[in-house]
């Protein structure tokens, strides 16, 4: 049995580093553009000529046309492109929105110009949602996804490991999502100010995030024991926060790894955070319901599991007993 477990630990450690390596190095390694959305605007000959440019990187770039300036910028601010090229005579102009994303806004700001300095023609950027000045980078919005993941797998493996079952693993597992959302709000957006817009709407996505992590940690551990534990947390960890392209976008992870990412709360929560906070809930619909049918399928799981264990100790069979001594007459 000793030297069983041995192997195990040799063989399953290498194979957890590689997995996680995998899955946190990988999409580092592969940063670039994929179908990203992105408007374009202005005479009919120079549209063309900007789209010739855009799509000389195959795959990078999804083009969108508008009209003109305004239902470009509105296109932006409803978070439908990540940016705009407007082609005018004195040049074009770019539109970007680094509050979904810096890296994304530097991206398109060094392949604009770029293009444009070739001809020797000046890029005028005009930042139409501009991120905080207490998070330019979008470094610490990166870093809340994984308090956030963490905070959830642990409020769902506690309540499991502490025999939690039915309506008391709900009522805490909603507890301690709602608390948890409240003190990430306090931090982030009244003490750090690295997100801005509602502060309830905001503790509301951090509460919702949280929820549907520990709900589908708990369901899975409610319905498959402390192999649905383990399930879940490695799910969350290796892909959810990897793939959730907090610091920078879903369309910059190589896929599928970006769409993944979005079916799983870490990402979800992340972009309606975006939405919430930068954009005043423009596009915040599919993460929403994301991170709700998460919450409700995990609790739903937890109640399932509860009942399910229940009826099977109402089901067994009673011990056998001694007949009890007749009395003395």
């Amino acid at each position: 049995m000793d030297s069983r477990r041995m192997i195990a630990v040799i063989v399953l450690v290498p194979v957890l580093v590689s997995l996680a390596l995998w899955a946190f190095a990988w999409p580092a390694a592969r940063t670039a553009p994929h179908d990203l959305p992105l408007g374009v605007a202005g005479p009919p000959t120079a549209v063309a000529q900007v789209e010739q440019r855009l799509t000389q990187r195959e795959g990078a770039f999804e083009i969108h046309r508008y009209a003109d300036e305004d239902a470009a910028r509105d296109a932006v601010e409803d978070r439908t492109v990540y940016g705009a090229v407007i082609a005018g005579d004195r040049g074009p102009k770019l539109l970007t929105a680094s509050a979904a994303g810096p890296a994304v806004a530097q991206l398109l700001q060094q392949a604009v110009t770029g293009q444009a300095s070739a001809s020797g023609t000046p890029v005028q950027v005009v930042d139409v949602v501009p991120a905080p000045e207490a998070d330019p980078r979008g470094a610490a919005f990166g870093a809340s996804v994984l308090p956030l993941a963490l905070a959830g797998i642990a409020t769902g493996t506690v309540t499991t490991l502490l025999g939690l079952r039915g309506a008391r693993a709900v009522a805490a597992l909603v507890g301690a999502a709602g608390l948890t959302g409240l003190v990430a709000a306090a931090i982030a957006h009244s003490w750090l100010g690295v997100v801005t817009g509602d502060w309830w709407a905001v503790a509301g996505v951090f509460g919702l995030s949280t929820l549907a992590v520990g709900a589908g940690i708990a369901g899975l551990g409610a319905l498959l024991g402390r192999a649905g534990l383990g399930l879940g947390g490695a799910v969350m960890m290796l892909l959810g926060n990897p793939f959730s392209g907090a610091s920078s976008a879903p369309e910059m992870l190589p896929q599928p790894a970006g769409a993944i990412g979005q079916w799983l709360p870490p990402g979800a929560g992340a972009s309606l955070l975006r939405s919430v906070s930068f954009f005043d809930g423009a596009a915040a619909a599919g993460p929403a319901l994301t991170l709700t049918w998460w919450a409700v399928l995990g609790l739903g799981a937890v109640l399932l599991g509860g009942a399910l264990r229940q009826r099977a100790r109402g089901d067994s069979p009673a011990p056998d007993r001694a007949p009890a001594p007749a009395a003395a007459a």
